[in-house]
């Protein structure tokens, strides 16, 4: 019952730890090649599949009535804006230096990105609100599809990015794991209220869900630092300060909440990144080494969810006591 409760508790944590040492275990016993060549590209092709349905089965409880604009959201998203200018700022003057370069587009990266698609998952956990959470992840997707064309061609001029078609191939990927479980959910909703109505009686489900999800992106991030060419050192700063920033945008996040209304939401919001898509646009138009940042950015942002999930349980408690 001990160890039931607590995987329960820190179930995040354990995700991420599982999918860690799977990796591990297969990257360290040689034996084990063959199944990891064979179960590698099976994972790629379904990991889609798994974030569609975590997705899908949350999007089955929103209230679409409920998902319109507010202050906070258009708050947020000029938060980022300055930051991804600022960043920009920084990586211009140390230009001639390649491994500071790498450092801050390795940042940029996570700056930039979206909202995590899972960020109304955690939103809903912690006493938020997952109507006007999903309705941000769907505006800050639209706009980090317009920025990264535009920012990225300034920091890389050799990586051929031309606006419209990276616009677009960034909204087909989104539109995928985002916009089609967005079109069901509201399908089910409207014309299978009862198969709706099972899947939302499923506690925890889109929890349960993503913790698996999770579990496949903490070894891919594993498997992408070991497999880096960047240096220990290298490596080291880049996990350090996407370790400060993931406090950053905690922290500005939730102070731009309390000045516009729904803190915890505006700190889900600033923080909780798409670090798959980061992943994808540093291999795509940075130098490969920057994708490290987000993938130590994705641990980082799930021990804070970790931490926020544990103390929201101690206040509750404290509440019906």
């Amino acid at each position: 019952m001990g160890i039931k409760k607590f995987l329960k508790d820190w179930t995040l944590p354990c995700a991420i730890v599982a999918g860690s040492l799977i990796y591990l275990t297969f990257y360290w016993v040689p034996q084990l090649d063959a199944v990891g060549n064979t179960l590698g590209p099976i994972i790629d092709a379904i990991f889609p599949m798994m974030v569609f349905c975590t997705l899908f089965s949350t999007f089955c409880r929103v209230d679409f009535h409920q998902m319109r604009p507010h202050r906070w959201q258009f708050g947020v998203l000029l938060t980022q804006l300055l930051l991804v200018a600022l960043n920009v700022w920084i990586i211009f003057c140390v230009e001639g230096n390649l491994w500071q370069k790498i450092l801050w587009e390795s940042v940029l990266t996570c700056i930039i990105g979206p909202a995590a698609t899972a960020a109304p998952v955690v939103t809903a956990k912690i006493g938020g609100n997952i109507n006007t959470m999903t309705a941000f992840v769907v505006l800050s997707s639209f706009a980090s599809a317009l920025m990264i064309p535009a920012v990225f061609p300034l920091l890389e001029r050799g990586a051929g990015l031309n606006f419209w078609s990276a616009f677009l191939i960034i909204l087909q990927k989104l539109a995928v794991v985002l916009i089609a479980p967005l079109a069901l959910g509201w399908f089910m909703q409207h014309y299978a209220k009862r198969i709706c109505a099972w899947i939302v009686s499923i506690p925890d489900l889109s929890f349960y869900l993503w913790s698996v999800q999770l579990s496949v992106t903490s070894g891919v991030t594993v498997r992408n630092i070991v497999h880096s060419e960047a240096g220990l050192s290298l490596l080291l700063m880049i996990a350090l300060l996407s370790l400060v920033l993931c406090f950053v945008l905690f922290l500005v996040g939730r102070s731009v909440g309390r000045h516009l209304g729904e803190e915890i939401n505006s700190g889900q919001a600033s923080f909780q990144k798409n670090t798959a898509l980061s992943i994808w646009v540093a291999y795509t138009y940075l130098n490969p080494m920057a994708s490290v940042g987000a993938g130590c950015y994705v641990l980082w942002q799930n021990i804070v969810n970790s931490i926020e999930l544990w103390e929201f349980r101690r206040k509750s408690a404290h509440t019906e006591i």
